[in-house]
């Protein structure tokens, strides 16, 4: 493809007309015209800001073929960065997953050990993810050097649309875990109201949890997926991204220095993940009211 072809897949691609590119460009439709024409050629200083506009290499730009570029790489990034944030997910729903689990089995009167060796099992395996997906990243990134996301305005702009339901709903999936570990502070003298079923409450709060965080994780991937500039994001979101992660984090941790210390497996989970969830939901509506 000539410099012309390319110039004019990459406009059309971004959903520009020759006026937009021109004024971005602070030059004349005619020029662009011209140059999509082959007609005439720009300098070289409009050449380097084509080539980052577009998210193009010069060289592709000049004397290659765009069109298979972006087709063929976009194609395979877009397929590596799904499955690489399905892997992260699922290496944080595993962790999660496996203290819920575990739960769940102290509340169906299995015993401690053998309901640990279940949750280590799942720790071992969403370690063993972190570390394959992990590595399998660095070569991706190592193999395609200087790779800029590709997408069109019109596929950002979708997911754009989708983000904020992304992360509203994990949260609103959290405090409706919640509601039943308040049900055994407001019913205590109820007669359904046994261990078992206080440590079913509490796996069903950590399954929301588990849900909620894998989603979190996996739709923060796909948003980096894209490629939107960091200006998009504001530092309120940025903060409650850190938030989130530092508190499921610190609440894990707790959660297994406890169990692991002071053997309170059962008694420990409700109140820590109620905590570090609550705590986190405070937090991000405080911060997105400041932002506001």
């Amino acid at each position: 493809m000539t410099f012309g072809e390319n110039l004019q897949f990459l406009r059309k691609r971004s959903g520009l007309t020759q006026e937009a590119l021109a004024e971005q460009m602070e030059v004349s439709r005619q020029s662009v015209s011209k140059w999509e024409s082959d007609s005439a050629y720009p300098e070289m200083d409009a050449i380097i800001r084509l080539c980052g506009l577009f998210s193009c290499d010069m060289d592709t730009l000049l004397r290659g073929d765009v069109s298979r570029r972006f087709g063929e790489d976009a194609a395979a990034y877009d397929r590596h960065m799904n499955a690489f944030s399905a892997a992260i997910a699922a290496g944080v729903g595993m962790i999660l997953g496996g203290i819920t689990l575990m739960l769940f089995l102290f509340g169906c009167g299995i015993s401690e050990g053998r309901a640990a060796l279940v949750f280590f099992a799942l720790l071992i395996a969403a370690a063993a993810t972190f570390i394959i997906s992990g590595m399998g990243h660095g070569v991706f990134l190592r193999q395609h050097p200087g790779f800029i996301p590709c997408y069109t305005k019109a596929e950002m702009d979708r997911f754009e649309r989708r983000f904020p339901f992304l992360i509203a709903g994990p949260v609103a999936l959290i405090l409706l875990g919640v509601l039943a570990i308040v049900a055994t502070t407001v019913l205590p003298d109820a007669v359904w109201m046994t261990e078992q079923y206080e440590a079913r409450c509490a796996a069903l709060l950590l399954l929301c949890i588990a849900i909620a965080a894998s989603t979190l994780t996996w739709a923060g991937i796909q948003h980096s997926k894209y490629g939107f500039p960091e200006e998009k994001q504001t530092p309120a979101q940025r903060r409650v991204s850190r938030v989130w992660g530092a508190g499921m984090v610190a609440a894990t941790a707790l959660y297994l220095g406890l169990g692991l210390g002071l053997d309170l497996w059962e008694q420990a989970a409700p109140i820590v993940y109620t905590v570090a969830a609550l705590l986190c939901v405070a937090v991000t509506i405080l911060v997105k009211k400041d932002d506001e």
